[in-house]
């Protein structure tokens, strides 16, 4: 295996505002607290101590949760670790994917458990634990109930409402089957069959499941993995929460950010409400709305007066979910956090959000972009070798690669450049000419030879088509490669699947990736399979 890195700028596939954050641009300066670098942590320790949480709590939720699941000793010393004052975690997170959905969801938890191992190298006298948040209160099913596997979706149907990881795995069972059916008889397809029926066809419910899945590919790496979805957490949050339901905080703050990034060139992420809110139920998860003095829950019949709905939240917090502008409080005021690690998309949301945190007094974390990545496996590489391309080629539009591909392997010369910078010339001369004896004829000679000239280069069109109809087959060849790496025209780790990397490649995909990705490195990660 090779792995090269390259700059976030040769990756058009990035957004402006996700390059300009991993460059350090001076515009996105007062909306992130602290430089991404090891050396700052310094400074995000001795300010994260003026925060405390409930240790104890969080450590006791922790050890009731994973009751359910077969874990390591390293996760267990974690969990144990948190009780300590010294102990601080790195967070990211990310919806309960069905099988893991893209393959970022993996390259992100990676990420956060190398960027631990760094730490807790620096800082021998501290520790620091990598938390995965599984965020089960979404109710956006049609975000997680399907993954890509050998270009073909696999997709979960249900009928039921509200919190994803609330609902039943019953329903799984038979496209569980099918996709152990897809595996085949490859060396490393057991494994992968047992990891499915132990995680989703072991456990009644699909916030579980996915807990244990992920608990099984990363527990010896001591990764704790987090439901939130708890009462006794949730009462932590009330001062928030309380905050959130009666005074319009989050959405005064993050309006004017977006007002002042949009000065600067950069467009809004999420749309702030007044209330950032929803009531959570069985099959429910549905909007808050205030009008006056009552609260509505939207698409029910419940109403709650002010003093009601006070009295809700002091009596039952967990009825309380919060959406993506109040999910980040709730993680940093729960958990001993430094730092978040998430993709661009993320990390542009929580620009966004520091004068929110400042308002409701929440430590606002370093903000650290996951590392992203193009795995060009061995089939590939050989194909690419032998059409003289590069990884790098296809990063760019396929049509335009065919033409240049094209015109550089043809035995002719394929454009009528010269000359037509030649023919430029004599129209200039032409045009002088018709100019001293008749200015009325200027604007017909002009539009003759804009004619002309256009013709010309229709012509050269057709002659590149005639050169592509006999490079049929590379062309066909380079349109299979660049489906391979660009999947539907994206970047491969946000369509693709990790089941079919790990049928390949076995452990090695995760040996690899754990010695490739450095979240502080700030560069693409290419791993060649040669």
């Amino acid at each position: 295996m090779k792995v090269e890195y390259i700059s976030f700028d040769d990756v058009p596939q990035f957004s402006a505002r996700d390059k300009a954050y991993v460059n350090e641009d001076e515009r996105l300066h007062s909306f992130f607290k602290y430089k991404v670098s090891l050396e700052a942590f310094d400074e995000v320790i001795a300010d994260r101590e003026k925060y405390p949480v409930n240790r104890k709590l969080l450590v006791d939720i922790l050890n009731d949760q994973y009751k359910k699941f077969e874990t390591s000793t390293a996760v267990s010393k974690n969990i144990a670790s948190l009780a300590a004052p010294t102990t601080f975690t790195i967070i990211t997170a990310h919806q309960p994917s069905l099988c893991t959905g893209p393959l970022y969801y993996i390259y992100k938890i990676i990420s956060t458990i190398n960027l631990t191992e760094q730490l807790n190298e620096r800082y021998k006298d501290m520790h620091f634990v990598p938390v995965f948040i599984s965020g089960g209160e979404d109710h956006d099913f049609e975000e997680v109930n399907h993954f890509n596997l050998f270009g073909q979706t696999i997709q979960w149907e249900s009928e039921e409402k509200g919190s994803v990881a609330r609902m039943s795995t019953a329903k799984l069972e038979s496209l569980i089957n099918i996709i152990k059916e897809k595996l085949g008889d490859h060396e490393n397809a057991d494994y992968l069959r047992n990891l499915l029926d132990n995680s989703y066809l072991k456990y009644e419910k699909y916030g579980d499941a996915t807990i244990s899945l992920v608990n099984e590919l990363f527990k010896a790496y001591g990764l704790v993995v987090l439901n939130m979805d708890h009462a006794e957490l949730k009462n932590e949050f009330i001062p928030i929460l309380e905050k959130e339901l009666f005074e319009p905080i989050s959405e005064e703050t993050v309006l004017a950010t977006q007002k002042l990034l949009e000065a600067k060139g950069f467009k809004a992420q999420a749309t702030p409400r007044a209330i950032n809110l929803f009531y959570l139920a069985d099959q429910v998860r549905e909007r808050i709305v205030r009008n006056g003095d009552e609260f509505q829950v939207l698409n029910t019949d419940l109403t709650f007066s002010s003093s009601e709905m006070k009295e809700l939240l002091y009596s039952n917090p967990e009825k309380f979910s919060p959406n993506v502008i109040m999910r980040p409080l709730y993680q940093e005021t729960i958990l001993p956090n430094l730092a978040y690690i998430g993709g661009g998309g993320e990390l542009a949301y929580w620009l966004e959000r520091k004068t929110q945190f400042d308002q409701m007094n929440v430590f606002f974390p370093m903000l650290i972009r996951r590392d992203s990545v193009l795995w060009v496996d061995q089939g590939n590489t050989k194909k690419m070798k032998k059409l003289g391309l590069s990884y790098s080629n296809f990063f760019y539009d396929t049509n335009q690669m065919t033409k240049s591909f094209v015109v550089e392997n043809s035995d002719h010369e394929l454009n009528f450049n010269d000359e037509i910078t030649k023919l430029e010339i004599v129209f200039e001369e032409i045009s002088a000419k018709i100019k001293a004896i008749d200015t009325t004829l200027e604007k017909r000679s002009n539009a003759d030879q804009a004619k002309f000239l256009k013709g010309l280069k229709e012509l050269q069109s057709k002659l590149v088509k005639a050169e592509k109809n006999k490079n049929e087959v590379a062309i066909g060849q380079i349109s299979k490669l660049a489906d391979k790496l660009f999947p539907a025209n994206s970047l491969q780790e946000r369509k693709d699947n990790f089941i079919g990397f790990y049928l390949k490649y076995g452990e090695e995909f995760f040996v690899v990736l754990f010695e490739a990705l450095d979240p502080l490195r700030k560069k693409m990660v290419i791993v060649i399979d040669e």
